[in-house]
């Protein structure tokens, strides 16, 4: 629900964006105990989870703090911090469920690209360390605007909620 108001000293209206949804995230102090992978890997599938769909080796999540809609993991289900750790099969159904994730979002987003990023170990910026995963990010041209760059927000069109159910059923119609 954009507003617009005048800036302090300036005759120019600056735009602002309200998203209420986020302060459940900003002024959340409980840290989970265990891995936020391992866990979501025991439960039921849906919403809680957000696994969208589950392989032999690995799993599917979507990312519940997206850089954009659509932002989804491959994640293994074995516990493991780094990529050499895991077995081939394992690192290979990473790749296929990888490649999978960039058609299902071609054809729910149409993105004009992809960031495909592994980040291992915490100096490389791993938000779950201990847990190695793939992130798959669509890209569209023009989307990282002033929101990003100086007001380090980022604003999604869509409700974290409906992007699960999308790439849900996306998936189940492309077996």
């Amino acid at each position: 629900m954009p507003g617009q108001f005048l800036c302090y000293n300036s005759p120019t209206p600056m735009n602002h964006l309200w998203s209420p949804w986020r302060m459940e995230y900003i002024e959340n102090t409980d840290k989970v105990d265990g891995c936020i992978f391992c866990l979501a890997q025991a439960m039921e599938d849906g919403a809680e989870n957000l696994i969208a769909l589950r392989g032999k080796h690995a799993f599917v999540i979507l990312n519940r703090y997206p850089y954009t809609s659509g932002h989804l993991m491959v994640v293994p289900f074995e516990h493991q911090p780094d990529l050499e750790t895991l077995d081939s099969v394992t690192r290979a159904e990473m790749m296929e469920l990888t490649s999978r994730c960039t058609t299902i979002l071609k054809n729910i987003y149409k993105p004009q690209g992809y960031n495909l990023g592994v980040n291992i170990g915490e100096a490389a910026g791993a938000g779950v360390p201990g847990h190695v995963h793939i992130h798959i990010v669509p890209r569209w041209r023009g989307d990282t605007n002033f929101m990003s760059t100086v007001g380090g927000a980022r604003v999604l069109p869509e409700a974290l909620e409906v992007t699960y159910q999308r790439v849900k059923d996306e998936f189940q119609k492309n077996k």
